[in-house]
Order: C-alpha cells, then structure tokens, then sequence
C-alpha cells in the first residue's frame, strides 16, 4: 500500500480521548504525521500552515467543530473533514455553512476515513499547486464581467481585489466559468468538483457551497453572477 509522505501533517480535534487515539494511530500507519487537540479552541491554538488536513468533532466541549471551522476559514483554506454522531441533512449544512469540505459519519470504517482523507489532500494539492482537477479548463486564464481567474495559480480577483476562496468554491466556479451560458445540473457540479458518485443529499453539499461561494464573489449589495435555473441547476451569463 501506498504511504503517505511524512511532510503530510492532519490535525485531530476531538473531546473523546479514546477516538483521537485511535483515529491517530490509524492514519500513522498511512504515514501522516498526526497533532492531537482536545476541542476547538485547543485545535485553532495548535493550527499552522505545515497541516495538510483538519478533522474536526462537530460535538466538543468549551469551543465546539462548528465554532471552530468558522473561525479557521478566517485564515486558512486546508481542507476541513467533520466527525458526527448526526446524520442528518440539516446538521450538514451546518458544517458545509461554517466552511467544512466533508463529512463522515460516526461509526465509520478504516477505510471510509483513509480514503476521504487521501482524497481531500490529493485534491487540495493539486489545489495548491496551481493546477486544476479540469486540465482542459486550466488552459488559459478566465475573465468575465470584473473577475479574473488565473488557473495557473488558482486565484480569483474581482475589480482587481482577490477573493479567497476555498478549493471546493474555486473549482465550482472554475467549472461554471469554463462553460458560460451552459446549465449544469447539480448532479454534473457534484460528479466533477468531488469527483465521487452523486446521492440525492448530495444536492445539501452542492447547494450550500455555492452559497457560500456566492457571498463572496457577488458581494454586498448582491452583483448576480450565478444564476440559479430552477429545477435544472446553474450557470454563469
């Protein structure tokens, strides 16, 4: 099996001892480097620039996942997983509202939380890098209206003021832009941004993200830049 590499550090927060542990021990044997924090405020004290992922407890004592993904975002944009004892759709796009990338559900398997951790650092690298998931969207740069996208380092301006985005918010937009005019579903938003099979309550995680994404590109007072084609998905005009 393939390991991680070293450099990879992941960030736990978690009030149950006993979970931190073993989550810990199992992502030491993929190779990641582990820092362990007892709630949210605990996890924003010991939070640096060497992480590569955040796995936060939305259920915590003091200074709860919810409270402190908020305050994260504010900083940084590494990808943020949350654990929960809750299932439902509501709860999630709590998590998705405050910033989260995704969601696991308690009690999970190994390999559910080994293959959404490698999936979420393998995209944000990629990310990172200045590369896009969309090779052929990655091409050329993108301007519209007053928004520049520079695909070579996946940064986004507006009236020459750069807006921070999220990587799951840049590829949305990337993918939108790539294509102007054109409607996609949320069902083609979701096979293409995360790359992983569609469900019906995917329709929660695609929806709140492009809220979110909206709140930072249209402004305030709004400048409608994604249109919402209703019941057929989103476009940019």
């Amino acid at each position: 099996m393939e390991k991680a590499g070293i450099e990879q550090t992941i960030l736990i927060a978690d009030d149950d001892e006993e979970i931190r542990e073993v989550i810990r021990m199992l992502l030491e044997k993929e190779g990641y480097s582990v820092i362990e924090a007892a709630h949210g405020a605990d996890a924003i004290d010991k939070m640096n620039d060497t992480v590569s992922l955040i796995i936060l407890d939305v259920m915590m004592p003091h200074f709860s996942g919810i409270e402190a993904c908020t305050q994260l975002r504010q900083k940084y944009v590494t990808p943020i997983l949350f654990l929960t004892a809750k299932s439902t759709d509501a709860d999630k796009v709590e998590g998705f509202m405050a910033g989260g990338d995704d969601y696991l559900v308690k009690p999970f398997s190994y390999t559910e939380l080994t293959s959404r951790v490698k999936a979420l650092i393998r995209r944000h690298q990629v990310y990172s890098r200045g590369g896009s998931l969309d090779k052929e969207a990655a091409a050329k740069a993108i301007y519209f209206r007053n928004i520049y996208i520079n695909t070579d380092t996946n940064r986004v301006f507006k009236n020459d003021m750069e807006i921070i985005l999220t990587e799951i918010e840049f590829q949305i937009l990337l993918l939108l832009a790539s294509e102007r005019k054109k409607i996609f579903s949320v069902q083609n938003i979701y096979e293409s941004v995360w790359n992983d099979s569609y469900l019906p309550t995917s329709n929660n995680t695609v929806n709140v993200h492009i809220r979110n994404l909206r709140k930072k590109i249209e402004g305030d007072p709004p400048e409608r830049v994604i249109v919402n084609i209703w019941g057929k998905g989103y476009r940019i005009d």
